[in-house]
């Protein structure tokens, strides 16, 4: 068996959803289906009337499987509480944060010792959520955060705060490959993205890359002097000039294009980025 490797424990917003009507609530909010979700974590959007991200979560049953748990950064709990509640009238749900009392590992293979496990795609592949009460997390080796972002990189991930921000589209990052159900009723946002879907055409797509050179997040894809997208997360290249790897938008004009070069803030030249696909 191969070795488990874990991402460092969380302690992220957890907001638990009960009642009668909480999967007809949930299904109205949110991009995803919380119809059937068995032992799965699913990525699942929060977009506002025009289709654009407000929040990027997951969802999945709590442990006791009656309820539905959502849960998202720490520092967004304010936040994305009000936006869930603002369109709770008269829906027979209740809403209770549990924030404090769970702490979460993601790990590329179940922990037996947990208080309960979902299945979750991540930086490991499909790996697992494992969940503890805080007093009852052991001490457990985890990967280092440059590990960890490499992994990520790889995988073609987006991140929040990278590759995720308020006001995306997100089929732009590829979200609409996992975070989407089409097949589901209307939630808000969703004319706009069922639009967005029947059209095909996009402004921008996130795509990953290998670089080379003193590149950075944040630096400027061109095409001679045309300045056509943005690296958004980066793993250096190592000191034998093998190359790096990056994720970034492309702006159309550069979707038929596989080979750019790297500017920075002031328009210098830094290094060069070759396209390898498509998140």
């Amino acid at each position: 068996m191969s070795e488990r490797l874990n991402l460092p424990a969380e302690r992220p917003c957890i907001l638990s959803f009960t009642g009668p009507d909480a999967i007809r609530f949930l299904n109205g909010q949110i991009t995803q289906d919380v119809s059937g979700l068995s032992h799965r974590a699913l990525p699942a959007c929060v977009t506002n009337a025009k289709g654009r991200l407000q929040y990027f979560i997951k969802v999945f049953a709590g442990p006791d499987e009656a309820s539905l748990w959502v849960t998202c950064p720490a520092d967004q709990s304010e936040g994305l509480r009000d936006r869930l509640e603002r369109y709770l009238i008269a829906d027979d749900v209740e809403v209770h944060e549990l924030s404090d009392q769970w702490a979460l590992v993601h790990a590329s293979q179940a922990h037996d010792d947990c208080a309960f496990v979902r299945s979750s795609t991540g930086c490991f592949g499909d790996g697992f959520d494992c969940w503890w009460e805080p007093a009852k997390l052991p001490q457990l080796d985890s990967i280092d955060d440059a590990e960890a972002k490499r992994r990520r990189i790889a995988a073609r991930i987006p991140a929040w705060g990278h590759e995720l921000n308020e006001g995306l589209l997100p089929p732009e990052a590829g979200l609409d490959q996992t975070s989407i159900s089409y097949r589901k009723g209307c939630y808000i946002g969703q004319e706009v993205l069922s639009r967005l879907k029947t059209a095909g055409k996009l402004n921008r797509r996130l795509a990953a890359f290998t670089i080379q050179g003193a590149v950075g997040e944040g630096d400027r894809l061109a095409i001679a002097t045309q300045e056509v997208g943005q690296l958004t997360s980066c793993e250096l290249p190592t000191q034998d000039d093998s190359p790096g790897a990056a994720l970034g938008y492309l702006k159309k004009q550069g979707f038929e294009q596989t080979e750019f070069q790297v500017i920075d803030s002031n328009g210098n030249p830094v290094g060069l980025a070759s396209f390898v696909g498509w998140a």
